[in-house]
Order: structure tokens, then C-alpha cells, then sequence
């Protein structure tokens, strides 16, 4: 069974996301289970800082040996930092998808709007 932290808030499409509710900045990656599904991950596609989303855009992507996915950006906002680290080492979305493979920091619009992802149960159905 996938590793679903019961911190964070989840997506169908297989995204965890991290919110700080001091700064109302998320934090984004994917789950342990897409990571798996994927296999060896050899690159990741991130925005650049400053880039706009709504929710629902697809914000970039991760390509493994197998396949290739997207990434969607479930809350509408502005990325602020994005994980440069993983251009050198994207295996580390493979090793620590929760820790050191993150992909990208985003401003929120509106916080409150995390209120529709998935918890950690929901989530674990929608792996089943």
C-alpha cells in the first residue's frame, strides 16, 4: 500500500498538497502511489517563478521510463519557488516523494479552496 501522509490533502489525480496557513502558500508533488505507478523518474517539467495558474491548469510534468504525466495545479495561485534540485536529481521524487521531492511553492488566491481536495481516506479510495 502507498505511503499517504495524514497532514496533507490529496488530489484524483494523484497530487499531495501542503498548505501553510500562516502564509498561504502550498506546497506540491506528487503521491507515493503516482510515483510507483510511474517507476524510475528521469525528468521533471516545472513552471518558471512568477507563472499564474487556475485551479486545474496543468502546471507541468513528470517523465519516467515508462510514461509520461501530467501535473495539475489544483489550487488557482502564483508559483514562488519551484524545486531545482530536481532538474539534476529527479530520482528524488522516487526516493522521498513527500520530503526532498516536491515540485514547486505556489501564493494561493484563496486558502479556503483546499477545503475540496481529498483527505487522506478519501484518497486512499481513490488508489484502491
Amino acid at each position: 500500500m502507498a505511503d499517504i501522509p495524514e497532514n496533507l490533502k490529496y488530489t484524483k489525480d494523484h497530487e499531495w498538497v501542503a498548505i501553510d496557513s500562516q502564509t498561504g502558500i502550498m506546497t506540491l508533488g506528487i503521491t507515493d502511489f503516482a510515483q510507483e505507478s510511474l517507476g524510475d523518474i528521469t525528468y521533471v517539467e516545472m513552471p518558471d517563478v512568477g507563472v499564474q495558474f487556475d485551479a486545474g491548469d496543468t502546471l507541468g510534468a513528470v517523465e519516467s521510463v515508462k510514461a509520461a504525466s501530467d501535473i495539475y495545479c489544483p489550487l488557482a495561485g502564483e508559483v514562488v519557488e519551484r524545486n531545482d534540485a530536481l532538474d539534476e536529481t529527479p530520482e528524488a521524487i522516487n526516493d522521498s516523494p513527500y520530503e526532498a521531492g516536491w515540485l514547486v511553492k505556489v501564493k494561493l488566491d484563496d486558502a479556503s479552496a483546499a477545503d475540496e481536495l481529498l483527505d487522506p481516506s478519501s484518497y486512499a479510495s481513490v488508489c484502491e
